[in-house]
C-alpha cells in the first residue's frame, strides 16, 4: 500500500509516547510504503524541527530517505485541487503522480478531493486509516 502523509499527521506519529506512532513504526518497518517530494520532504524538516528540534528533522529525514519502501516522487503536474489552503496541494500532486491509495491527513481542507471525480484522490484520517490496516492484516 502506497500513502501520501500529510506534515500534521507524520508529526503526531514519531515520538514513541503517542498513540500514533503505530504509523510511523508502519512505515520504518516496511508495511507501508509512502511517497513525497521534494516539496513534501522540505515541509516535514521545517515542521518537525519547529515542533520537535532540528536534529530530529534531520535523523527523520534522512530515515525516510534511506528506506526501500518510500518513493521520490517527482510531480509533473499542479492540479491546484485544494482551494482553501493552496500549500496543500503539494500533497494531491504528489498522491496523483505516485498513484497513491491514500493520502492520510487529518486536515479537513482535503475533503474537497472525496467531491472531485477525476483525478480520485483518496483521502483518509489516521484513524480510519488505521482501521484499514488491520482490515488488511497490515499492522495488528
Amino acid at each position: 500500500m502506497l500513502v501520501v502523509i500529510d506534515t500534521n499527521v507524520l508529526l503526531v506519529s514519531i515520538s514513541d509516547r503517542s498513540k500514533y506512532h503505530w504509523l510511523y513504526r508502519a512505515i520504518l518497518d516496511g508495511k507501508i510504503h509512502i511517497s513525497f517530494t521534494h516539496d513534501i520532504l522540505i515541509e516535514y524538516e521545517e515542521q518537525i524541527g519547529l515542533h520537535w528540534h532540528p536534529e530530529i528533522a534531520s535523523h527523520t529525514i534522512r530515515s525516510l530517505l534511506e528506506l526501500p519502501t518510500a518513493k521520490l516522487t517527482v510531480a509533473y503536474f499542479s492540479l491546484n485541487l485544494i482551494n482553501a489552503d493552496p500549500d496543500d496541494n503539494k500533497f494531491a500532486d504528489c498522491a496523483f503522480a505516485a498513484n497513491a491509495d491514500y493520502i492520510v491527513t487529518n486536515d479537513k481542507d482535503f475533503n474537497v478531493l472525496k467531491s472531485i471525480p477525476f483525478p480520485a484522490i483518496q483521502v483518509t484520517d489516521i484513524n480510519s486509516f488505521k482501521n484499514t490496516l488491520i482490515q488488511k492484516g497490515i499492522i495488528k
